[in-house]
């Protein structure tokens, strides 16, 4: 990982992702990104990896990796000590992801695919400091990978559930920043990068 990842986002590098499938490596890529480039990069990025994706399954896939890691997230978010305010949220998210990931591996079972599978996560958490800094940093990555995925997708339907989705991602995102002291809405637009802006942030990341 580039060393500039380690000033923006050093907690990024804690996280370990395990059963490397194509949809965890694309997530790990995108949150390496995110941690590179800012989370502005990720939505081309992931728009770029999906453009290449073999149908909506694959999509589906890649957005259940995602749900998987953030319900884990919140989940193992019970042991960390967190105050009663922010212990509630927690668990509020952990629920909402958990819905997440059951609506997600029904919609991929309903296209007649294969369930992607559960990868292992270690986070690195230690305390609540720990647990916020690298929240706001998987929900403000999370909103824009789905920002690049969910055009992707053919499936009218599928397109607008996942709409759906993004938007309780964003609000998460919002809700985490207030509790961090940061506005949670900076800008009236999400930024976006060119595609060569995004080739220019990967390749740090490509050994050939």
């Amino acid at each position: 990982m580039p060393k500039n990842t380690q000033k923006l986002a050093p907690e990024l590098d804690l996280i370990q992702v395990g059963a490397m499938t194509r949809s965890s490596f694309i997530l790990k890529s995108a949150l390496t990104i995110g941690a590179t480039a800012g989370a502005a990069a990720v939505g081309p990025f992931v728009s770029t990896a999906m453009a290449q994706a073999d149908g909506d399954v694959e999509i589906l896939n890649f957005a259940l990796t995602l749900e998987y890691l953030e319900t884990r997230f919140y989940k193992e978010a019970a042991d960390k000590g967190l105050s009663s305010e922010v212990a509630k949220l927690a668990k509020q998210f952990a629920d909402e992801e958990q819905e997440h990931v059951n609506a997600l591996r029904k919609a991929v079972k309903s296209l007649g695919g294969t369930v992607a599978a559960k990868p292992e996560f270690d986070f690195g958490v230690t305390d609540e400091a720990s647990f916020l800094k690298l929240a706001q940093t998987l929900e403000d990555t999370g909103v824009y990978a789905y920002n690049g995925a969910g055009p992707a997708l053919k499936n009218k339907d599928l397109l607008a559930a996942a709409g759906s989705i993004v938007q309780i991602e964003a609000r998460h995102a919002a809700a985490i920043r207030l509790i961090n002291k940061e506005n949670p809405s900076p800008d009236a637009f999400d930024k976006t990068l060119t595609v060569d802006e995004v080739l220019e942030a990967v390749k740090p990341l490509i050994v050939s």
